[in-house]
């Protein structure tokens, strides 16, 4: 694979369930290497652009590659290439750890036991355990074990913190995600963590009803929001900057700006950076603009 390939590419994306577009005209791409979080409330649409992705749901409308291949036609040769822990692991209950394990690497050619094995025994759960005795999160663990002795090209991970604990949270962001991505293997992930992934996300999505309303580099969208607070005497000014949010704030008020510059000059006011949880709740919360 070249450095420069455009592992995903999602073009025009529309998810629609009766009358309700649960997806709206979504258009992104990720190169391979990046670690892209695609962020969004519960409902936001990121669970239909996932199963999209892996071309287990068939948009109304608009086309995704992956590898350069259409998803939906090539979908068999691809997952070859794809490694998914989805949001709810499953797999029959009587079944081993051990005897999943053995199921997978007879369907991978590239499949590393001794990976799998190496990941088990650090998440401390014991080979011949019976999937439908582990916990929620030890259930995410051997979905993460599974998922990347396969040695994948790609990785998505959809809300892969849910049910973990803050040491395996901690082991799965900037173990497992960060090992992968200096390896070049590609991450999609979609997470509430937004602590967790801030360190490691190379670009930012976040969906809002279903639109897609960022979609940036992490320290480019990091360097152009900004918290300002400014009394009721100082006038901030509408036409340089763009409120995301505005509200009261002690005898003044509280703005969230979208185009901050180093450049800008406000009197009066105090301008702080935001983390991207932040960004995210000024973007997306209730009281953001439509």
């Amino acid at each position: 694979m070249s450095a420069n390939e455009t592992i995903i590419r999602i073009d025009g994306l529309t998810v629609r369930y009766g009358r309700k577009t649960a997806v709206d005209r979504v258009s992104l791409t990720v190169p391979r290497g990046a670690v892209y979080a695609l962020l969004g409330r519960n409902g936001a649409g990121k669970s239909s652009l996932v199963r999209c992705l892996l071309g287990q749901q068939k948009p109304a409308a608009g086309a995704i590659e992956l590898f350069g291949d259409d998803v939906w036609r090539h979908r068999a040769a691809l997952m070859e290439r794809v490694g998914v822990v989805s949001e709810e692991a499953d797999a029959p209950p009587d079944m081993t750890v051990a005897a999943l394990a053995r199921f997978c690497a007879r369907l991978y050619a590239r499949w590393d036991s001794r990976l799998a094995d190496a990941r088990l025994r650090r998440f401390g759960i014991a080979a011949g355990t019976r999937f439908g005795d582990l916990s929620k999160g030890q259930k995410k663990e051997v979905a993460l074990a599974l998922a990347t002795a396969m040695a994948p090209d790609l990785l998505i991970l959809d809300d892969p913190t849910l049910g973990l604990d803050v040491v395996a949270r901690k082991a799965l962001f900037e173990e497992v995600i960060g090992e992968l991505a200096d390896r070049g293997i590609t991450v999609l992930v979609t997470t509430h963590d937004l602590g967790g992934i801030e360190g490691l996300a190379d670009r930012v999505g976040i969906l809002k009803d279903g639109a897609l309303v960022v979609d940036d580099d992490l320290e480019a969208l990091k360097s152009r929001f900004r918290r300002i607070r400014y009394p009721a005497a100082v006038a901030l000014d509408a036409g340089a900057l763009h409120p995301a949010s505005v509200r009261a704030w002690g005898g003044g008020a509280e703005a969230v700006v979208t185009n901050y510059d180093e450049s800008t000059i406000l009197t009066g006011a105090e301008v702080a950076p935001m983390s991207l949880e932040e960004i995210f709740i000024a973007v997306a919360g209730e009281g953001a603009e439509k």
